[in-house]
């Protein structure tokens, strides 16, 4: 039986076995499954799924750290993404696009986590196989594989027993996973805590090698070394797998590789007590060696193997991204190292090295290499070197040259198997190419269509009539208003690297908008306003107190042009009554700090602008015991609010600022609906009574019983109508209803509800969520890195 059929005979099992953990639908379905179930029960009735119908990225393009490219050796144009935060992607060659293919992954915000992408893998005789070890972080706990026999379409997983960390630092690293070519059934893992990992079925079961080493590194350890752990960075098989023609066996037909490289990370060396960070196996994993290197202590982000059998490894200090320098690059045989390049700061530039990819052989192998920490676009800089001679001689082949430049986390170079000429690398922004690396000056571009990896922080939505769609503010990008949903947003304050926290608009005058931020590269406040709906921008004269306190808890309203209320995290909210000239603190009680931050969400009343509404979530689960949630509304603009003695009687959910949210209906004077994070609440009158919606309700079971498994209800949001609708607003929720996450859709202010999402559509949970006021049936919304989306 050969290799091939062998794959086939366990993966299918495995995914038919696993499917219904991830969701049958495929990532470009745009409808839920026909055979779905009805799931909910309302008045006593069932009410079928009700999903949109279309699901689409509101372009911004990239805006995010794509840590690794992987090219199918033996398939041209079969070629895959993987970021950090924002799940992985699959290139579509006929669009010229990137497909998102984690997005039917994740129940609700539980596995959120699932979405950063540690390492992909390939199978080299099959190119419809495809692994992928997700886990954000390495202390949110044991990491998963997902296996995928159709490209991506849909995934089955198996639950790792080591943690993962796709967010951790020197997630450029890699690749970590990797399929053995000549028995592809065979998987190696480098793990970041636990050593070397093997599976001989697929990815279905796992073994720690102990031969190299049985040590698991402690949380302590890791903190003692920065907090993110590298482990063993990587594994490299010693065959040829350009190609399934050229494959080198050892004798006997689906033989095991027998030599084996893994390179081993400082800190994991250091607690292992490795003495070496290379280690050899020649009996197909059985035992190990260490191999002498000619540096030490340094990290090894990348080691690759040429057609005639060399090595190219890099050694550089730090882990990445965007490592400095001291670098090194070196050619390796399997006896003798030697040194073709090397970065030291004592030479006046503090550069590293990270992606590298070679093709060919001997003394006309091309090497590409990622130059790191070298930031700008100048004469004499380093962002992308090329040899064609085996490292004997080098050029630059992307700075100063046309078209588009990305320096500084160059972390990961490809050079095209099948074209020599078409070369790839990684940005913090994306993929950059060029597809004639042999010219003098060769012409790079984005390559990012499909890609939006932003992390939209909130998101707002202007009345019906307004000149523009949404207010986007965003991690890193900054604060964004959109006029073109399929267009890059140009109108915002220009603040280049930079948080947008929160952002509002004067409901009757909605050519005002407030902002407020943080600028990253200094830590200074950002706070601005436009008068003309985001075309011009203008700090605010002067700031709140508290306003330093410029995290993702604080968020602005907008009550009419000119007047403001800001509510920056653990401080007291103040208000403007001109354009930010003078703010006056409310009487709202100070909030402090629980651990995390706390902050009051505000909401104006769209129909009286007198009347603000103010929520304290509790802050986190932890502060139950010390403080309730509080719900707080005014009537003379937010000088003065008064606290309503009901909604605390209520016994709302004490939860941190993130798992709550406040919505009022434009349509109707003092009705707002309230998301605490386990359930709905809903009040007419200003807030002074409420009745509770019991239909969401959180998901418990898991290892601790004060943290829901899925949080009942996070998100509300209010939009258009259906016409005929009974009730003015169409409403959207993000929770649980009996057991299933989702997003949940009422036309009938709370009385009946149906799921508006499917199985396909999931994005590892919903961070934030606004509706149109336009368009019936339409929301905006951010998935786990994913960006920003909308539905019809």
């Amino acid at each position: 039986m050969n290799r091939k059929h062998t794959v086939h005979l366990l993966v299918p099992a495995l995914l038919s076995g696993l499917l219904a953990a991830c969701g049958g639908s495929g990532p470009d379905s745009g409808t839920p499954d026909s055979g779905a179930a009805p799931r909910l029960l309302a008045g006593g009735r069932v009410v079928p799924d009700a999903a949109a119908t279309t699901w689409n990225s509101v372009k911004f393009g990239g805006g995010g750290y794509v840590t690794g490219l992987i090219f199918h050796p033996a398939s041209p144009k079969v070629l895959y993404a993987r970021t950090d935060i924002g799940g992985a992607y699959r290139w579509n060659h006929k669009t010229s696009s990137w497909t998102p293919i984690t997005d039917g992954l994740g129940f609700g915000a539980a596995e959120s986590r699932f979405h950063g992408v540690d390492s992909i893998a390939v199978d080299p005789t099959d190119d419809q196989l495809v692994y992928m070890v997700t886990g954000m972080y390495t202390f949110e706990g044991n990491g998963r594989l997902y296996i995928s026999s159709d490209r991506g379409d849909h995934w089955a997983h198996v639950d790792l027993p080591f943690p993962v960390g796709g967010n951790n630092g020197g997630r450029a690293m890699g690749e970590r996973l990797m399929v053995d070519p000549n028995l592809p059934s065979t998987l190696f893992y480098a793990s970041r805590t636990a050593g070397l990992w093997k599976s001989a079925d697929s990815g279905r079961t796992w073994a720690q090698v102990a031969s190299l080493s049985a040590a698991t590194m402690t949380q302590d350890q890791v903190n003692a070394f920065g907090g993110s752990a590298m482990g063993v960075e990587l594994v490299v098989y010693d065959t040829d797998i350009k190609g399934p023609h050229k494959a080198k066996k050892h004798p006997g037909d689906g033989a095991t590789t027998r030599t084996i490289y893994a390179a081993i990370a400082p800190d994991y060396a250091s607690v292992a007590g490795l003495a070496s960070s290379m280690y050899k196996s020649t009996d197909g994993g059985e035992s190990w060696a260490p191999v002498a290197t000619p540096v030490q202590g340094y990290h090894i982000p990348h080691m690759v193997r040429a057609d005639d059998g060399v090595f190219y490894v890099v050694f550089t200090q730090g882990a990445g991204p965007g490592a400095g320098g001291p670098a090194r690059l070196y050619k390796f045989d399997g006896s003798n190292w030697t040194l073709l390049k090397s970065e030291d700061p004592d030479g006046g530039t503090n550069f590293g090295m990270g992606g590298l990819s070679v093709s060919g052989r001997g003394a006309s192998t091309r090497i590409a290499l990622g130059v790191t920490n070298s930031w700008g676009n100048w004469n004499g800089q380093q962002i992308v070197q090329l040899s064609d001679d085996g490292g004997q001689t080098w050029r630059e082949i992307e700075a100063m040259t046309p078209g588009e430049t990305a320096s500084g986390w160059v972390d990961d170079v490809e050079i095209d198997p099948f074209n020599p000429d078409h070369i790839l690398h990684v940005h913090g922004g994306g993929i950059l190419e060029t597809w004639d690396a042999s010219s003098a000056t060769p012409a790079w571009k984005g390559t990012i269509a499909g890609i939006e990896e932003t992390a939209t922080i909130a998101v707002a939505t202007p009345p019906a009539g307004a000149p523009y769609i949404l207010i986007n503010s965003a991690g890193d990008v900054g604060t964004w208003v959109d006029t073109d949903l399929a267009a890059t947003p140009t109108q915002g304050p220009g603040l280049g690297w930079s948080n947008g926290n929160s952002a509002d608009m004067a409901w009757s005058d909605p050519l005002y908008i407030a902002a407020i931020g943080v600028v990253n590269w200094s830590g200074a406040v950002a706070a601005h306003w436009s008068g003309d709906g985001g075309k011009t921008w203008e700090a605010f004269a002067s700031l709140p107190q508290g306003a330093q306190n410029t995290s993702g808890e604080s968020n602005i309203v907008v009550t009419a042009r000119n007047r403001a209320v800001w509510a920056p995290a653990n401080s007291v909210p103040s208000y403007t009554t001109d354009n930010g000239a003078t703010w006056t603190p409310t009487n709202l009680p100070a909030l402090s700090g629980v651990g995390i931050n706390r902050g009051y969400r505000l909401a104006a009343d769209r129909r009286n602008p007198n009347k603000v509404y103010a929520y304290n979530s509790g802050g986190a689960w932890w502060n139950q015991w010390s403080d309730t949630a509080h719900f707080w509304y005014s009537a003379d603009g937010g000088r003065t609010f008064t606290e309503s003695a009901s909604f605390k009687d209520m016994g709302a959910m004490v939860t941190a600022f993130g798992n709550a949210s406040l919505a009022v209906n434009p349509n109707a004077e003092g009705d707002i609906w309230l998301a605490d994070g386990n359930a709905i609440y809903h009040s007419t009158d200003s807030g002074a009574n409420w009745t509770k919606i019991t239909r969401f309700a959180s998901v418990w079971g898991g290892s601790n019983q004060f943290i829901p498994v899925v949080q009942g209800a996070t998100l509300v949001a209010l939009g258009k109508a259906a016409a005929g609708a009974p009730y003015s607003s169409a409403v959207y929720v993000a929770g649980a209803a009996d057991g299933q996450w989702g997003v949940y859709r009422s036309d009938d202010g709370g009385a009946s509800w149906t799921r508006f999402n499917d199985d396909a559509h999931q994005y590892g949970g919903i961070g934030v969520m606004a509706a149109d006021q336009n368009i019936y049936g339409r929301i905006y919304f951010s998935g786990t890195g994913r960006g920003l989306l909308y539905t019809n």
